[in-house]
């Protein structure tokens, strides 16, 4: 494992992302989020198109797990849905590029082994990250040659509805531990430094910590919430 990668071991990777449609979305904002993330003490930053990658490389030297969001009239996958989004992710290059592992059709109905092959034959060597949902998808992603096993979408599919990735102490990332041989990254409603410091114990590889530091409208949100509660 590269030295780069091997630094994320134990360590924070903050995910700085902001989509079209929310206030902060703008690829000099989330170099500067970068950056903030890592006088905080984080090792590696998740961010969202070429654009957002190119413009925090500039600013750190942290590595970097790239992806694109994209959606599809024919497929409800939109992490990296295509080899059109891998393509333009390795114009920036990121260390790692995450990708829905789901195992829903792809656009174009395209099966996700099939999809990872495609990925190999274009760019060997190339470190891929499967974003998951459940720990049969993660399961099969490990068959299949993913780099790490990500629990990054715990809770958000159908397959995982209603399902709390904290639920039972982390369950699910036990489950996916004892049963996969590639490195696990915790990702997902780890929106407390209490989770994060009990799935480090739990022997993830990493874990990545979006919202509740990147996205200040949730933050205020969860506070209103509360004094309007109260």
């Amino acid at each position: 494992m590269k030295a780069n990668i091997e630094g994320l071991k134990g360590e924070l990777i903050v995910s700085c992302q902001a989509l079209p449609h929310e206030p902060l979305h703008s690829s000099y904002i989330m170099s500067r989020m970068a950056v903030a993330a890592m006088e905080g003490g984080a090792k590696g930053i998740r961010a969202n198109t070429k654009e957002d990658i190119k413009a925090i490389q500039e600013e750190t030297d942290l590595p970097i797990i790239g992806i694109v969001k994209r959606d599809y009239d024919d497929s409800r996958v939109y992490i990296t849905p295509t080899m059109k989004e891998v393509d333009e992710l390795m114009e920036v290059k990121p260390e790692i590029i995450a990708l829905d592992a789901t195992g829903a059709l792809r656009p174009g109905g395209v099966e996700l082994k099939t999809f990872v092959e495609q990925i190999r034959s274009a760019y060997p060597g190339q470190l891929l990250m499967a974003d998951c949902s459940t720990v049969e998808q993660a399961q099969y992603a490990d068959q299949i040659g993913f780099d790490f096993i990500g629990t990054t979408l715990v809770g958000y599919t159908e397959e995982s509805r209603g399902d709390r990735i904290e639920e039972d102490d982390f369950k699910i990332i036990r489950e996916i531990l004892s049963t996969v041989k590639h490195p696990v990254i915790a990702e997902g409603n780890i929106d407390t430094p209490a989770k994060a410091k009990r799935v480090k114990e739990l022997g993830v590889f990493s874990i990545v910590v979006g919202s509740i530091i990147t996205r200040p409208q949730l933050i205020t949100k969860a506070f209103v919430n509360a004094i309007e509660e109260g």
